[in-house]
């Protein structure tokens, strides 16, 4: 805590009555050295007296002062204490942001019971903002994800994972898109000591620059146009828990200098302040870039890329893991099917076959995207080929969902088997629904080889 008064014999009072009970003391002995005290550091608290050089007894020094402390940080408790102590002083200092008023000579026992209360009520402010902005930013605990990963191909990736998961390593995640570098991100958080704190995930390649800098490392109000008020950054929120950094290939130069300061010493600061805070954050990070052939080119620095991987997790791409395909398939249906009604239980043989013979170039997302749009095409308890709506050559998934990315057959064969969802099953509804005659409808359904 700061303790700040003009006169030598009441910091010493003042030091030796908090350092018994544990506080680390800085002092300051004017108006300006409690301001660039603050600027600096973080403080528990701050006592101060009202009254220094400019007069000894009106405390407009002191006043005024408190009115600039409330703007650096209105979290920060503020305790005022002088030897002139009146009613109207006091109601003054609270009305200009302090939490207490203390008079001189103060009671000991007072003083003390005073200033825990004040820092615990500020601690529990300032958790409940974190808890606020975690909440808005999706933050997540410390659930242990499922890893669906039997093939022989995920059988190294899953021995690194159980030895790193305890330590407080950084790793590096690579892979294709759509490999799920965010799930073992979080099934690293999950299985870690940190568990029980924030996982805080942000998409290193979706923010433009100055976005960046205020989402890592937070920003102080007035900072720039819109900082209305102060914001925690990432590591600030993911203080004591698992930062998860995606996209991390496509992170600007200047970002990746600030990003290797905070690695290397742990220290960070706020756009717009100049003052100095310590984090702890295990650091996980995920690209599907050569990071070693940007390095080699001067993309991305050699410095910062020898703090992320201290151990690489490289994730096969789904084509190279088939004995998982059916297992995650099914996963997603078990996980997805109650969203629907519940009425899909499984796969035809048909669709199974397709499933395997598919070359997921979106791999496991892929997969998901499509389990999904299969249920809500399905109109049986299994889902059948039709519904998957795979695309011949291997490219399904979100493109396939896209019409103008169909060709005339897969078009009108999808747009069909939506109708018949959509209607039940009822061909009459369903050729009304396409503006068709029934035996128009009947046609294609034996051209596409489609059941009701």
């Amino acid at each position: 805590m700061l303790v700040a008064d003009d006169q030598a014999d009441v910091l010493a009072a003042l030091r030796l009555l908090l350092k018994g009970q544990g506080y680390q003391l800085h002092q300051a002995r004017s108006p300006a050295e409690i301001l660039a005290a603050v600027e600096l550091h973080d403080f528990d608290a701050i006592l101060i007296d009202l009254n220094y050089a400019r007069d000894t007894t009106s405390g407009r020094e002191g006043l005024d002062l408190l009115a600039q402390l409330a703007a650096l940080d209105a979290t920060l408790p503020v305790l005022v204490m002088t030897a002139w102590s009146s009613v109207d002083g006091a109601v003054e200092a609270m009305r200009r942001g302090a939490r207490d008023y203390i008079q001189k000579p103060w009671d000991n026992a007072r003083l003390l019971a005073t200033l825990r209360a004040q820092i615990e009520l500020a601690r529990a402010q300032r958790r409940s903002g974190r808890l606020a902005e975690e909440n808005e930013r999706l933050a997540g605990g410390g659930e242990l994800p499922p890893l669906i990963a039997g093939s022989r191909a995920m059988e190294q990736v899953l021995r690194i994972l159980e030895r790193v998961a305890p330590a407080d390593a950084s790793v590096l995640i690579t892979g294709e898109h759509g490999t799920g570098k965010e799930v073992i991100a979080r099934w690293l958080h999950a299985r870690s000591l940190r568990a029980d704190r924030s996982f805080i995930a942000v998409n290193a390649g979706a923010l433009s620059e100055g976005v960046m800098e205020s989402e890592l490392f937070g920003h102080v109000k007035g900072a720039f146009t819109d900082a209305r008020a102060d914001r925690l950054g990432c590591f600030e929120l993911a203080d004591g828990g698992t930062l998860f950094l995606d996209e991390i290939a496509n992170m600007p130069a200047a970002q990746q200098a600030r990003l290797l300061r905070v690695l290397q010493t742990g220290e960070l600061q706020r756009v717009g302040s100049s003052k100095v805070r310590r984090v702890d954050v295990r650091v996980l990070s995920a690209t599907n870039a050569p990071l070693a052939q940007l390095t080699a080119g001067g993309g991305f620095r050699e410095d910062l890329l020898y703090r992320l991987n201290t151990v690489e997790i490289h994730l096969p791409p789904l084509r190279e893991r088939r004995d998982d395909i059916l297992r995650l398939a099914e996963h997603f249906l078990r996980t997805r099917s109650p969203r629907y009604g519940g009425a899909v239980v499984g796969f035809t043989p048909a669709a199974e076959k397709a499933l395997l013979e598919h070359r997921w170039p979106g791999n496991v997302r892929e997969l998901e995207h499509v389990v999904e749009r299969a249920l809500l095409l399905a109109v049986g308890p299994a889902i059948r080929e039709e519904d998957l709506v795979l695309r011949p050559g291997g490219g399904g998934g979100e493109r396939a969902a896209a019409i103008d990315e169909m060709t005339l057959d897969e078009a009108e064969r999808y747009l069909i088997v939506r109708a018949l969802a959509r209607a039940n099953n009822n061909v009459s509804e369903a050729a009304q629904r396409l503006g068709l005659s029934r035996s128009a409808l009947y046609r294609r359904l034996a051209r596409h080889g489609i059941e009701p």
